[in-house]
Parts: structure tokens; sequence; C-alpha cells
């Protein structure tokens, strides 16, 4: 996927702040340092046009990002920090509740775990959601260069099974040090928004991480 352009458009806090434009959105969750900010600095071959931060939990609104003047990243705020205020965790979850079963743009989900971890209660709840509104999903293992090639399949098979995870949606290993999962992140993301479907073999691929 050439970038030819991409910037970001606004920190919404509510649909009045959303575009208007039409244009498709793709949403990004995760817990908070789990690597959502570098994430689209790889995917949008920027140096810094997401923030990353140190201090987690700093994101508490919807982050837009407009790339080619063809659809929208929709950074949401990180889930899973205990030092976030309880008015503020409250505050979250009704704007992405709204966001996520209102939003008509909304064409599916890309959730970030890491390889390393099992899917923590966060993470199954909001895989959980997703399904229960009928939300496709994206599951991304970031952090990939932090394990060896070798075990990335069976740290799969843990994150598939936590998360009870459906054959429809897609799971990629994704590193930002090694440039693992860029294409085949963006080649099932042009795929969905095309409405094309996947053979098993093109699945396969993916899941496994195969180059």
């Amino acid at each position: 996927m050439k970038i030819t352009s991409a910037e970001f458009i606004i920190s919404a806090v509510g649909p009045q702040q959303y575009p208007k434009d039409r244009l498709p959105e793709i949403a990004l969750v995760g817990r908070s340092n789990v690597g959502k900010s570098s994430l689209i600095n790889k995917m949008l071959s920027r140096k810094a046009i997401a923030r990353t931060s140190s201090r987690p939990g700093k994101t508490q609104t919807l982050n837009y990002f407009k790339v080619n003047n063809q659809m929208y990243f929709v950074d949401f705020p990180g889930y899973g920090y205990a030092k976030v205020s309880k008015s503020i965790k409250s505050t979250w979850g009704s704007m992405i509740d709204a966001y996520l079963s209102k939003r008509e743009e909304l064409k599916f989900v890309v959730q970030l775990v890491d390889i390393r971890h099992a899917p923590s209660k966060d993470d199954v709840s909001m895989y959980e959601y997703c399904k229960e509104l009928g939300i496709p999903t994206i599951v991304v293992a970031t952090k990939g260069d932090k394990i060896s090639r070798g075990r990335w399949l069976q740290h799969l098979k843990v994150i598939r099974q936590t998360l009870n995870f459906q054959s429809t949606d897609a799971l990629i290993v994704f590193s930002t040090e090694m440039g693992q999962g860029r294409d085949e992140l963006w080649g099932e993301i042009l795929r969905r928004l095309k409405g094309k479907q996947e053979s098993p073999e093109e699945s396969a691929h993916i899941l496994e991480g195969n180059e």
C-alpha cells in the first residue's frame, strides 16, 4: 500500500465532531502500551503522525487520521490502565459504546494484543463486544520481534483459544521493528473494504504470519 497522503484530522469526543464526508472508518483498539501509535506510524509510513507516550492512558479521545483521502483510521483510548480515574473510564465507555454501536461509517475493528501474553480480560471483553455487535475484527498480535519467530504459532494458538476466535476474522503478527505484518495488514484492510472474501489458503497464510 503506497501512502500518498496521511494527516491527523481531529480528536473527537462525540458525534458532533466526527467527519461528515462518509469515508469508511477503521477503529484501532487495544490496551495501553500495546503499540497502537507505533502501528499507526508504521502503517502510514510516518515517523510521528501518531504520538507515542511513556504515560499510558494519555489518549482520551477518538483520534481521526485520514489516509489517501480514502479512509480514516480511528485511534481509540487505550483500555485497561488502572491509574486512569473512574470518571474518565466511564466517559470513555460511553463514547466507545456509542461509536461502535451506532457509527455507520465504521467498517471493522483492528484489535491489538501483545503476542507475548494471553489476551487480558479487557481484550476478551472488547473482542466479545465486537462479536455481539456483529463487527468484523482483525486481531493484530504486536511486538512480534520480542519473541523468536519459531514461537509465533504457539502464541497465536493461545490468542485464538483465549478470545474464542472466529474463523471469519483474521490474525496477523506485527512488528514495527522488523516491518513484519505491514503488507499483510494492509492487504486484509483493502480486501475487507472492497468486500472480497479470502480463500482458505490466503486465510492460513495470514494467520500463520508467513511471508
